[in-house]
């Protein structure tokens, strides 16, 4: 027997830790996880399923509006912000009885607090010493916030989905990910939205006609796009109402200043300075290629180390290591190339492999294909929307080395694209390809004619 009182505590219920604990208790493990808050971490409770569902709830005057072109008649809508939300705290609650269900089953003792690290082998929480011979770091990341006057005017994405009530007027910093699909939320529920970013376009790091197409559909529904701005203070107005103080010397006046300008690791007050773990500059454990930090018996996975902030790779990484120590066949690792990623505005934006920059940046001979197009819905809807499909293609080995698209229902037609891409799929597999006809999806599969 080993003289620890488990084979591994985890800190952090999220994805990464729970599937990691999971697995291995499943395994015959002695397993304890530590979590101070909600099981499921932030993708159940702060970020992917609770935007998701205001994202779906958002887009239902759009569906109703699309449904009058087709000859349905509608009275007068009203949204009740508090049944909304209602309705998804009761999903959430239902997410995390099955995370407890999870652990429970998997034989995993969850231990309520908050876990630090008292040496090499110990995690502390509270009076509580738990001993073991591996511990893994799951704690996530955090949003961070500029310090810039009156930033405690301003909330952040944690905050968002204990709102009371809709506000009338927004003021969204920040245009990744977050910032986007929030302002999308918003804007779709009826709220005025005004999206601040420092940069000259949204979505840094995406394909630039990705980027120039979705910031072209955002104008059309009436977004309003502030790029190339950097907000300098913000006061508060007698009437409770906030003012965000932009750089060039304007103002934008919002009932809620929402930022969402990134998440560092959340790896501070959790004793590693104390015993030595290296970080990085934002807090991120450095870890090898076994994600093993600079103390042997101290791992991480998730957020934490920075390597990729989505939630199915958080998933990844805790199952190779769980495999890895307790399996009995060799686990496989985890493969950080052509990670396929989704963007819920409206329209979508889907996303696997190489920007055409990035292609280009690498010395690739780089063909393109593009196609923009009305989606057959809106020939009738009215809507004018349009959507964009792209190929980045290598000219000397015709290998498709990234796929890209704007439009509806895009994250669902990219997840296939991710597979074609992993299998090493050639510009000419995609055209022996059929397509299924009449879909948007049909014209990754006839793009012939490069427009390079």
């Amino acid at each position: 027997m080993s003289d620890f009182d488990f084979d591994l505590v985890v800190i952090g219920a999220g994805s990464g830790g729970v599937r990691c604990a999971r697995m291995a208790g499943a395994m015959g493990a002695r397993v304890a996880v530590v979590e101070s808050s909600h099981l499921g971490g932030t993708c159940v409770n702060l970020g992917c399923v609770p935007k998701k569902l205001y994202m779906i709830a958002s887009r239902y005057p759009a569906h109703v509006d699309d449904a009058v072109g087709y000859g349905w008649e509608f009275g007068e809508g009203k949204l009740s912000w508090r049944r909304m939300q209602k309705a998804v705290d009761s999903e959430l609650r239902r997410l995390n009885d099955i995370y407890g269900s999870l652990l429970e089953n998997a034989k995993v003792r969850l231990v309520r607090g908050w876990g630090t690290v008292a040496d090499a082998h110990t995690v502390a929480v509270g009076n509580d010493r738990l001993h073991a011979e591996r511990i893994l770091l799951a704690t996530g990341s955090w949003p961070f916030l500029p310090d810039i006057p009156g930033i405690d005017l301003a909330i952040t994405s944690n905050e968002v989905f204990s709102l009371r009530e809709q506000p009338r007027r927004v003021v969204i910093v920040g245009a990744g990910y977050i910032g986007v699909e929030f302002a999308c939320i918003f804007h779709g529920c009826g709220s005025e939205v005004h999206l601040v970013n420092r940069g000259n376009n949204v979505l840094s790091g995406f394909d630039t006609d990705i980027r120039h197409h979705l910031e072209g559909e955002l104008g059309k529904q009436g977004l309003n796009l502030h790029l190339g701005h950097t907000p300098q203070r913000i006061e508060a107005l007698p009437d409770g109402s906030r003012r965000v103080f932009l750089g060039d010397g304007t103002h934008l006046d919002a009932d809620l200043v929402l930022y969402a300008t990134g998440r560092r690791p959340r790896t501070d007050g959790i004793g590693l300075d104390e015993l030595g773990v290296e970080r990085e500059w934002n807090g991120a454990i450095v870890v090898d290629d076994e994600y093993r930090s600079s103390v042997g018996s101290i791992y991480a996975v998730g957020d934490v180390i920075d390597r990729a902030q989505l939630t199915p790779v958080a998933l990844a990484e805790g199952m190779y290591l769980a495999r890895s120590w307790f399996g009995s066949e060799p686990a496989p690792r985890v493969e950080y190339d052509l990670i396929p990623t989704a963007v819920f505005s409206r329209p979508n934006v889907g996303t696997v492999g190489l920007s055409e920059e990035v292609a280009r940046e690498r010395g690739y001979k780089v063909v393109i294909y593009r196609s923009t197009f009305r989606a057959l819905t809106h020939t009738i809807s009215g809507r004018d929307e349009r959507t964009l499909m792209k190929l980045v293609v290598c000219g000397d080995s015709d290998q498709v080395l990234g796929v890209h698209m704007v439009g509806p229902d895009a994250g669902e037609i990219i997840q296939g694209m991710a597979v074609a891409l992993k299998a090493g799929a050639t510009k000419a597999d995609f055209d022996r390809t059929i397509g299924i006809h009449p879909t948007a999806a049909e014209e990754f599969v006839t793009m012939r004619t490069p427009v390079n």
